[in-house]
């Protein structure tokens, strides 16, 4: 860590800062320049996190060296950690996964309908919501289990493992029962207890970010699940609230390659919930391939104008058909496949 003092910073409080980061049983460097004083803080890093040197006198600013995020970080030329979600790999070198179905499971036939038609079209993993965080306490708030059978049902006609999204940490034992992957959404980004909870189980997690998250919140909230034991995690960016109107979220293609620069996780683009309005899915879809993702998450559902809950951020099956074919273009274009 380092300490930046203010220009006024007199010797008397240079002195103290010094005698307060000793009294911790840390070291420190004191180095002067022109117009600032700099004091390097040498020790625990755990120790130093914890110590209130910013509210000392005559301190300006203070700086951390390493970055708090270690687990996730990219050190030392360490290869990206691919997850496996059912035997199928995301983050392992030029393959770009396809994540499709419904936003909410709504019966057996609907959601193996959807799943055999992505399949066809090319997606490797099945999504859809057993259990739906709504924002409203009286819309649809998903089936529970009989959710997680027919999802279920849908692996066991195609093949596809699947991805559900967890809320409670009481109900990781029936999700482990039935899922390949586990998402936590963008609204339980930063519930520590159930990203501890998470991180102990045996299946792989994907992370959505929070719609007001930061880059860095969302790389530390990875960083409970992988101090728990569980290496398995996919970072997924699905958009941040700005001040713009026009569309749900303002997708942040920013995040794909720094991300990428900064972790070693594999990085999910969810161009659905980013944009929200299904016209312009495909055109954010295409983006995101090009901006190194390792796999996009999109919505389909068969009959979108009846769906139970984002029917208008759906893409209908023609129309995600259409969308492989372009991604796949795109992806030859920067040396990848699907």
């Amino acid at each position: 860590m380092i300490i930046i003092t203010q220009p006024s910073v007199t010797d008397a409080q240079i002195d103290e800062i010094v005698a307060r980061i000793e009294g911790f049983g840390l070291r420190s460097q004191v180095m002067r320049g022109d117009s600032r004083v700099v004091i390097g803080v040498l020790g625990s890093e755990d120790l130093i996190r914890e110590k209130p040197f910013a509210a000392l006198p005559g301190v300006e600013a203070v700086v951390p060296v390493i970055k708090p995020y270690k687990l996730v970080t990219q050190t030392n030329g360490d290869l990206p950690q691919p997850v496996s979600i059912g035997g199928v790999k995301i983050g392992s070198g030029q393959k770009i996964v396809l994540i499709s179905g419904p936003c909410s499971v709504e019966d057996k036939e609907q959601i193996v309908k959807i799943a055999t038609a992505v399949k066809s079209a090319g997606a490797r993993v099945l999504r859809g919501g057993a259990y739906k965080p709504r924002t409203s306490p009286y819309s649809f708030q998903g089936l529970g289990e009989d959710g997680l059978r027919y999802l279920a049902d849908a692996r066991a006609a195609t093949g596809l493992p699947i991805i559900t999204e967890i809320m409670d940490t009481r109900d990781l034992p029936l999700l482990e029962k039935y899922a390949d992957c586990l998402q936590v959404g963008s609204r339980n980004m930063q519930n520590f207890a159930l990203l501890k909870e998470v991180g102990r189980s045996r299946l792989p997690v994907m992370l959505k970010r929070g719609f007001s998250a930061t880059i860095s919140d969302l790389l530390l909230s990875a960083e409970y699940i992988l101090n728990e034991g569980n290496p398995q995690v996919l970072l997924c960016e699905r958009g941040i609230r700005t001040f713009e109107p026009m569309t749900r979220n303002t997708l942040d293609l920013n995040a794909v390659p720094i991300l990428k620069a900064k972790s070693r996780l594999p990085v999910v683009v969810d161009p659905t919930h980013g944009v929200g309005l299904r016209e312009f899915i495909p055109q954010m879809a295409l983006a995101a391939v090009a901006a190194g993702a390792d796999a996009l998450m999109i919505e389909v559902h068969h009959q979108p104008d009846r769906a139970w809950s984002d029917g208008e951020q759906a893409l209908r099956p023609e129309g995600f058909v259409d969308l492989v074919g372009r991604v796949r273009q795109v992806a030859a274009a920067i040396g990848r496949e699907v």
